[in-house]
Protein backbone atom coordinates (compact mmCIF):
# COMPACT_ATOMS: atom_id res chain seq x y z
CA UNK A 1 0.00 0.00 0.00
CA UNK A 2 1.07 3.54 -0.73
CA UNK A 3 1.43 5.37 2.59
CA UNK A 4 -0.79 8.38 3.10
CA UNK A 5 1.04 11.73 2.91
CA UNK A 6 1.98 13.17 6.23
CA UNK A 7 -0.11 16.34 6.86
CA UNK A 8 1.73 19.59 7.38
CA UNK A 9 1.84 20.88 10.95
CA UNK A 10 -1.39 22.85 11.21
CA UNK A 11 -0.25 25.38 13.77
CA UNK A 12 2.75 26.35 11.67
CA UNK A 13 0.90 27.04 8.46
CA UNK A 14 -2.88 27.30 8.46
CA UNK A 15 -3.20 29.13 11.77
CA UNK A 16 -0.24 31.41 11.15
CA UNK A 17 -0.37 35.20 11.10
CA UNK A 18 0.09 35.46 7.33
CA UNK A 19 -2.38 32.71 6.49
CA UNK A 20 -5.06 34.47 8.54
CA UNK A 21 -4.10 37.78 6.94
CA UNK A 22 -4.35 36.45 3.38
CA UNK A 23 -7.64 34.64 4.04
CA UNK A 24 -9.06 37.85 5.55
CA UNK A 25 -8.04 39.94 2.53
CA UNK A 26 -9.37 37.36 0.08
CA UNK A 27 -12.73 37.09 1.84
CA UNK A 28 -13.06 40.88 2.12
CA UNK A 29 -12.24 41.36 -1.57
CA UNK A 30 -14.97 38.91 -2.57
CA UNK A 31 -17.48 40.69 -0.33
CA UNK A 32 -16.41 44.11 -1.63
CA UNK A 33 -16.89 43.28 -5.31
CA UNK A 34 -20.31 41.73 -4.67
CA UNK A 35 -21.69 44.65 -2.61
CA UNK A 36 -19.77 47.65 -3.97
CA UNK A 37 -22.67 49.32 -5.88
CA UNK A 38 -24.46 49.74 -2.54
CA UNK A 39 -21.41 51.49 -1.12
CA UNK A 40 -21.34 53.94 -4.02
CA UNK A 41 -25.07 54.57 -3.63
CA UNK A 42 -24.62 55.16 0.09
CA UNK A 43 -21.85 57.70 -0.54
CA UNK A 44 -23.98 59.67 -3.01
CA UNK A 45 -26.95 59.67 -0.61
CA UNK A 46 -24.86 61.03 2.25
CA UNK A 47 -23.87 64.10 0.21
CA UNK A 48 -27.49 65.03 -0.56
CA UNK A 49 -28.70 68.11 1.29
CA UNK A 50 -25.19 69.30 2.10
CA UNK A 51 -24.87 73.10 1.93
CA UNK A 52 -22.64 74.23 -0.93
CA UNK A 53 -22.61 70.64 -2.13
CA UNK A 54 -22.28 71.76 -5.75
CA UNK A 55 -18.82 73.01 -4.92
CA UNK A 56 -17.91 69.53 -3.73
CA UNK A 57 -19.66 67.42 -6.29
CA UNK A 58 -22.69 66.57 -4.17
CA UNK A 59 -26.06 65.75 -5.56
CA UNK A 60 -28.14 68.68 -6.69
CA UNK A 61 -31.81 68.75 -7.48
CA UNK A 62 -34.52 66.71 -5.78
CA UNK A 63 -33.67 64.17 -3.13
CA UNK A 64 -33.40 60.59 -4.31
CA UNK A 65 -33.89 57.39 -2.40
CA UNK A 66 -31.57 54.43 -2.51
CA UNK A 67 -33.13 52.70 -5.51
CA UNK A 68 -33.57 55.95 -7.46
CA UNK A 69 -29.95 56.89 -6.81
CA UNK A 70 -28.65 53.53 -8.00
CA UNK A 71 -30.85 53.54 -11.11
CA UNK A 72 -29.91 57.17 -11.78
CA UNK A 73 -26.20 56.37 -11.67
CA UNK A 74 -26.68 53.46 -14.07
CA UNK A 75 -28.81 55.52 -16.50
CA UNK A 76 -26.88 58.80 -16.36
CA UNK A 77 -23.33 57.52 -16.01
CA UNK A 78 -23.43 53.90 -17.14
CA UNK A 79 -23.92 50.62 -15.27
CA UNK A 80 -20.19 50.06 -14.84
CA UNK A 81 -19.97 53.33 -12.89
CA UNK A 82 -21.67 51.50 -10.04
CA UNK A 83 -18.21 50.00 -9.49
CA UNK A 84 -16.37 53.32 -9.81
CA UNK A 85 -13.68 53.39 -7.14
CA UNK A 86 -13.51 49.61 -6.71
CA UNK A 87 -9.72 49.55 -7.19
CA UNK A 88 -8.84 51.67 -4.13
CA UNK A 89 -11.60 49.82 -2.25
CA UNK A 90 -9.75 46.54 -2.86
CA UNK A 91 -6.44 48.19 -1.95
CA UNK A 92 -8.08 49.33 1.28
CA UNK A 93 -9.01 45.80 2.26
CA UNK A 94 -5.48 44.58 1.58
CA UNK A 95 -4.55 46.79 4.53
CA UNK A 96 -7.75 47.15 6.56
CA UNK A 97 -9.31 43.70 6.63
CA UNK A 98 -6.04 41.87 7.13
CA UNK A 99 -5.03 44.07 10.06
CA UNK A 100 -8.43 44.13 11.76
CA UNK A 101 -8.83 40.35 11.85
CA UNK A 102 -5.31 39.44 12.95
CA UNK A 103 -5.35 42.30 15.48
CA UNK A 104 -8.64 41.11 16.97
CA UNK A 105 -7.50 37.50 17.21
CA UNK A 106 -4.17 38.57 18.72
CA UNK A 107 -5.90 40.72 21.33
CA UNK A 108 -8.43 37.99 22.08
CA UNK A 109 -5.98 35.10 22.32
CA UNK A 110 -2.74 36.69 23.55
CA UNK A 111 -3.52 40.01 25.27
CA UNK A 112 -6.92 39.87 26.97
CA UNK A 113 -7.08 36.06 26.94
CA UNK A 114 -10.17 33.88 27.04
CA UNK A 115 -11.60 32.60 30.28
CA UNK A 116 -10.57 29.11 31.45
CA UNK A 117 -13.85 27.71 30.09
CA UNK A 118 -13.08 29.13 26.65
CA UNK A 119 -15.53 32.04 26.85
CA UNK A 120 -14.55 35.61 26.02
CA UNK A 121 -16.32 38.28 28.13
CA UNK A 122 -18.27 40.91 26.24
CA UNK A 123 -16.20 43.81 27.59
CA UNK A 124 -12.99 42.16 26.42
CA UNK A 125 -14.54 41.47 23.02
CA UNK A 126 -15.68 45.10 22.80
CA UNK A 127 -12.21 46.42 23.67
CA UNK A 128 -10.65 44.11 21.10
CA UNK A 129 -13.14 45.14 18.41
CA UNK A 130 -12.72 48.89 18.99
CA UNK A 131 -8.93 48.70 19.14
CA UNK A 132 -8.45 46.46 16.11
CA UNK A 133 -10.85 48.56 14.03
CA UNK A 134 -9.15 51.83 14.94
CA UNK A 135 -5.66 50.51 14.21
CA UNK A 136 -6.67 48.96 10.89
CA UNK A 137 -8.52 52.05 9.67
CA UNK A 138 -5.70 54.43 10.58
CA UNK A 139 -3.36 52.60 8.23
CA UNK A 140 -6.03 52.21 5.53
CA UNK A 141 -7.37 55.78 5.68
CA UNK A 142 -5.51 57.06 2.55
CA UNK A 143 -7.18 54.39 0.40
CA UNK A 144 -10.59 55.40 1.79
CA UNK A 145 -9.94 59.05 0.90
CA UNK A 146 -8.98 58.12 -2.65
CA UNK A 147 -12.08 55.91 -2.98
CA UNK A 148 -14.47 58.69 -1.89
CA UNK A 149 -12.83 61.21 -4.25
CA UNK A 150 -13.23 58.82 -7.19
CA UNK A 151 -16.80 57.87 -6.28
CA UNK A 152 -17.94 61.48 -6.61
CA UNK A 153 -16.34 62.13 -10.02
CA UNK A 154 -19.25 60.78 -12.06
CA UNK A 155 -21.65 63.28 -10.48
CA UNK A 156 -19.20 66.16 -10.98
CA UNK A 157 -18.93 65.42 -14.69
CA UNK A 158 -22.72 65.35 -15.07
CA UNK A 159 -22.86 68.80 -13.43
CA UNK A 160 -20.37 70.10 -16.00
CA UNK A 161 -17.55 70.47 -13.51
CA UNK A 162 -13.92 69.79 -14.22
CA UNK A 163 -12.79 66.41 -12.86
CA UNK A 164 -10.63 66.52 -9.77
CA UNK A 165 -9.04 63.12 -10.33
CA UNK A 166 -8.78 60.69 -13.25
CA UNK A 167 -7.96 57.43 -11.49
CA UNK A 168 -6.45 55.83 -8.43
CA UNK A 169 -2.83 56.83 -9.06
CA UNK A 170 -3.77 60.34 -10.19
CA UNK A 171 -5.91 60.80 -7.08
CA UNK A 172 -3.02 59.65 -4.89
CA UNK A 173 -0.46 61.97 -6.50
CA UNK A 174 -2.89 64.92 -6.57
CA UNK A 175 -3.69 64.62 -2.88
CA UNK A 176 0.00 64.18 -2.10
CA UNK A 177 1.00 67.23 -4.17
CA UNK A 178 -1.61 69.54 -2.68
CA UNK A 179 -1.76 68.32 0.89
CA UNK A 180 1.48 66.46 1.41
CA UNK A 181 1.68 63.17 3.28
CA UNK A 182 -0.61 64.67 5.93
CA UNK A 183 -3.25 65.25 3.25
CA UNK A 184 -3.56 61.50 2.71
CA UNK A 185 -4.99 61.28 6.21
CA UNK A 186 -7.66 63.98 5.71
CA UNK A 187 -10.82 62.76 7.40
CA UNK A 188 -8.86 60.08 9.23
CA UNK A 189 -10.27 61.04 12.65
CA UNK A 190 -13.95 60.40 11.76
CA UNK A 191 -12.75 57.47 9.66
CA UNK A 192 -11.03 55.86 12.64
CA UNK A 193 -14.01 56.67 14.87
CA UNK A 194 -16.34 55.01 12.38
CA UNK A 195 -14.13 51.93 12.04
CA UNK A 196 -13.91 51.56 15.81
CA UNK A 197 -17.71 51.63 16.06
CA UNK A 198 -18.25 49.38 13.04
CA UNK A 199 -15.82 46.78 14.34
CA UNK A 200 -17.35 47.02 17.78
CA UNK A 201 -20.59 46.10 16.04
CA UNK A 202 -19.17 43.60 13.55
CA UNK A 203 -16.35 41.67 15.23
CA UNK A 204 -17.73 41.85 18.77
CA UNK A 205 -21.27 40.92 17.72
CA UNK A 206 -20.19 38.09 15.43
CA UNK A 207 -17.80 36.61 17.98
CA UNK A 208 -20.18 37.02 20.95
CA UNK A 209 -23.29 35.75 19.15
CA UNK A 210 -21.38 32.77 17.77
CA UNK A 211 -20.05 31.81 21.20
CA UNK A 212 -23.54 32.18 22.70
CA UNK A 213 -25.18 30.03 20.03
CA UNK A 214 -22.54 27.32 20.28
CA UNK A 215 -22.68 27.12 24.07
CA UNK A 216 -26.38 27.76 24.78
CA UNK A 217 -28.16 26.13 21.84
CA UNK A 218 -27.95 22.90 19.89
CA UNK A 219 -26.52 24.71 16.85
CA UNK A 220 -23.10 23.63 15.61
CA UNK A 221 -20.31 25.60 13.90
CA UNK A 222 -21.88 25.43 10.43
CA UNK A 223 -23.13 27.71 7.64
CA UNK A 224 -26.48 28.35 9.32
CA UNK A 225 -24.78 29.54 12.49
CA UNK A 226 -22.46 31.76 10.45
CA UNK A 227 -25.46 33.28 8.63
CA UNK A 228 -27.24 34.11 11.89
CA UNK A 229 -24.11 35.65 13.40
CA UNK A 230 -23.27 37.71 10.32
CA UNK A 231 -26.87 39.01 10.09
CA UNK A 232 -26.68 40.26 13.68
CA UNK A 233 -23.20 41.70 13.09
CA UNK A 234 -24.29 43.61 9.98
CA UNK A 235 -27.28 45.22 11.69
CA UNK A 236 -25.37 46.30 14.80
CA UNK A 237 -22.41 47.56 12.78
CA UNK A 238 -24.65 49.65 10.49
CA UNK A 239 -26.53 51.15 13.44
CA UNK A 240 -23.38 52.14 15.28
CA UNK A 241 -21.32 53.24 12.31
CA UNK A 242 -23.68 55.26 10.06
CA UNK A 243 -23.41 58.66 11.85
CA UNK A 244 -19.61 58.52 11.81
CA UNK A 245 -19.77 57.34 8.19
CA UNK A 246 -21.82 60.39 7.18
CA UNK A 247 -19.31 62.71 8.84
CA UNK A 248 -16.38 60.87 7.30
CA UNK A 249 -17.86 61.00 3.79
CA UNK A 250 -18.63 64.72 3.97
CA UNK A 251 -15.19 65.66 5.25
CA UNK A 252 -13.43 63.50 2.68
CA UNK A 253 -15.51 64.99 -0.15
CA UNK A 254 -14.26 68.51 0.59
CA UNK A 255 -11.71 70.22 -1.71
CA UNK A 256 -8.33 68.53 -1.77
CA UNK A 257 -6.50 71.75 -0.82
CA UNK A 258 -5.70 71.69 2.90
CA UNK A 259 -5.13 75.45 3.21
CA UNK A 260 -8.45 75.75 5.03
CA UNK A 261 -9.94 78.21 2.52
CA UNK A 262 -13.35 77.30 1.22
CA UNK A 263 -13.75 74.29 3.48
CA UNK A 264 -17.27 73.71 4.76
CA UNK A 265 -16.16 71.78 7.82
CA UNK A 266 -13.17 72.49 10.03
CA UNK A 267 -13.30 69.21 11.92
CA UNK A 268 -15.42 66.11 12.47
CA UNK A 269 -17.15 67.80 15.40
CA UNK A 270 -17.86 70.88 13.27
CA UNK A 271 -19.31 68.64 10.55
CA UNK A 272 -21.45 66.81 13.10
CA UNK A 273 -22.82 70.04 14.57
CA UNK A 274 -23.48 71.72 11.20
CA UNK A 275 -25.18 68.63 9.79
CA UNK A 276 -27.56 68.42 12.74
CA UNK A 277 -28.20 72.20 12.78
CA UNK A 278 -28.87 72.45 9.04
CA UNK A 279 -30.60 69.14 8.34
CA UNK A 280 -31.75 67.70 11.65
CA UNK A 281 -30.60 64.79 13.79
CA UNK A 282 -31.82 62.15 11.37
CA UNK A 283 -29.43 63.49 8.73
CA UNK A 284 -26.76 61.52 10.59
CA UNK A 285 -28.55 58.41 9.40
CA UNK A 286 -28.67 59.41 5.76
CA UNK A 287 -27.79 56.35 3.76
CA UNK A 288 -28.58 54.03 6.68
CA UNK A 289 -30.73 51.75 4.52
CA UNK A 290 -28.03 51.20 1.87
CA UNK A 291 -25.42 50.99 4.64
CA UNK A 292 -27.39 48.23 6.31
CA UNK A 293 -28.47 46.58 3.06
CA UNK A 294 -24.86 46.65 1.96
CA UNK A 295 -23.35 45.72 5.31
CA UNK A 296 -25.65 42.74 5.80
CA UNK A 297 -24.68 40.95 2.56
CA UNK A 298 -21.09 42.18 2.95
CA UNK A 299 -20.89 40.69 6.42
CA UNK A 300 -22.61 37.52 5.23
CA UNK A 301 -20.30 37.12 2.22
CA UNK A 302 -17.17 37.94 4.23
CA UNK A 303 -17.84 35.64 7.18
CA UNK A 304 -19.06 32.73 5.07
CA UNK A 305 -16.01 33.05 2.80
CA UNK A 306 -13.67 33.52 5.75
CA UNK A 307 -14.99 30.56 7.71
CA UNK A 308 -15.23 28.32 4.64
CA UNK A 309 -11.69 29.04 3.43
CA UNK A 310 -10.30 28.45 6.92
CA UNK A 311 -12.23 25.21 7.17
CA UNK A 312 -10.92 24.06 3.76
CA UNK A 313 -7.37 24.81 4.90
CA UNK A 314 -7.89 22.92 8.13
CA UNK A 315 -7.50 26.00 10.30
CA UNK A 316 -9.50 26.65 13.45
CA UNK A 317 -12.74 28.62 13.09
CA UNK A 318 -12.96 32.28 14.14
Amino acid sequence: MVPSPVPLPKSKYVDSFWCTYIVSVTSASIAEVVTYPLDLTKTRLQIQGEKNSSRNGGANGPYRGMLQTAVGIAQEEGALKLWQGITPAIYRHVVYSGIRIVSYETLRDKVFHKEPDGSFPLWKSAMSGVTSGAIAQFFASPTDLIKVQIQMEGRRRLLGKAPRVHGTWHAFTTILDKGGVKGLWKGSIPNVQRAALVNLGDLTTYDSVKRFLLTHTTLTDNHFTHILCSACAGLVAATMGTPADVVKTRIMNQPIDDSGKGLIYKSSVDCLVKTVENEGLFALYKGFLPVWIRMAPWSLTFWLSFEQIRSMLGATSF
